[in-house]
């Protein structure tokens, strides 16, 4: 039996406006969109809409802002709506009487192959750990975070040239392909769930914070390197410069590795025209882009020309 859908959609960010399309260009009937609050942004904190705001109003789709999901006056107006399926992708917690409210349930999209990497940076956490493989997977919103029924799971591949940037690019495609599929078995009545496991292994996605975004010179070389893609290009991996008498938060957006024995000490820099390299326990961390407080984003060779190190410069 094939069922007509009303659908809500909630999401935020550019990952949810591809999956957000995907439906409106496969003529779903999308009865409303929920995203976050307009909020201040650049220099001249102008009220900045978000990228599911702005794609929605430009198919002229109903969107809808809560500051507060538990607020009684937003409930009557989704309510209103008389959605039968409502889908989620980078949003929010919601509460119960969001969730629970079609007929056919809510399910998220989420950036990692559950139950691991459950939590607000699955796709970081992926390539910091040094995952070769993750995935997206659907599932039906319950009363704990990432922890409902899940749908589908597709796998994608973690190239050793990927960072978090182009990771989150290509989950986002395969998730909006996803999703739909999860829209047609919904549709088809022809759902079928499976409980996540529970066990003592599963990883998790932990909340990104200045202090899980330090690099510690002393880890393994790979550890450091995984670190570095895995920040890049947001939040952006950071540690401490000892350089000219004076210490400087740098963020390192890009890095390789050489295998070399040496006999500098951990954090010693390297610079000559060409090159920044850092010394670590199994050889050197080659810098290739870098950001100085106050300055751009530039390449080694581009922060070279002007700036100069010390013979006895180093990183903590």
């Amino acid at each position: 039996m094939k069922t007509d859908l009303r659908i809500v959609f909630m999401g935020t960010p550019d990952f949810a406006v591809t999956t957000l399309k995907t439906l409106v260009d496969n003529h779903y009937n999308i009865v409303g969109v929920i995203t976050a609050p307009d909020k201040p942004a650049g220099r001249g904190r102008k009220l900045q809409e978000s990228a599911v705001k702005q794609y929605a109003k430009s198919e002229g789709l109903h969107v809808m802002q809560p500051t507060n999901l538990k607020d009684e006056v937003f409930l009557s107006e989704l309510k209103a709506l008389d959605a039968n399926l409502q889908i989620v992708v980078a949003f929010r917690m919601l509460p119960e009487a969001v969730w629970r409210m079609p007929e056919l349930g809510t399910f998220n999209l989420h950036a990692s192959l559950l139950p691991n990497y459950r939590g607000a940076a699955p796709i970081n956490w992926a390539i910091i750990n040094g995952e070769t493989q993750t995935g997206v997977s659907t599932f039906f919103i319950d009363e704990k975070i990432d922890t409902g029924a899940m749908i589908l799971q597709k796998d994608v591949t973690i190239n050793k040239s990927d960072n978090a940037g182009s990771l989150h690019d290509k989950l986002m495609t395969v998730g909006s392909h996803l999703v739909l599929e999860t829209v047609k078995l919904i549709a088809q009545g022809d759902i079928k769930t499976t409980p996540q496991p529970e066990n003592a292994e599963i990883k998790t996605a932990y909340k990104l914070n200045k202090e899980n975004c330090k690099i510690d010179w002393n880890d393994t070389i790979y550890n450091i390197n995984n670190k570095i893609r895995g920040l890049s290009p947001y939040p952006a991996a950071w540690c401490y410069l000892e350089n000219n008498n004076t210490t400087l938060d740098i963020k390192i957006y890009e890095a390789e590795i050489v295998l070399e024995n040496h006999n500098f000490d951990t954090g010693f820099l390297i610079a000559d025209k060409q090159n920044i390299k850092i010394a670590v326990k199994e050889g050197f961390i080659i810098i290739k882009k870098i950001k100085l407080p106050g300055k751009r984003l530039m390449d080694a060779k581009s922060l070279l020309n002007g700036y100069q190190f010390n013979n006895d410069a180093k990183v903590l």
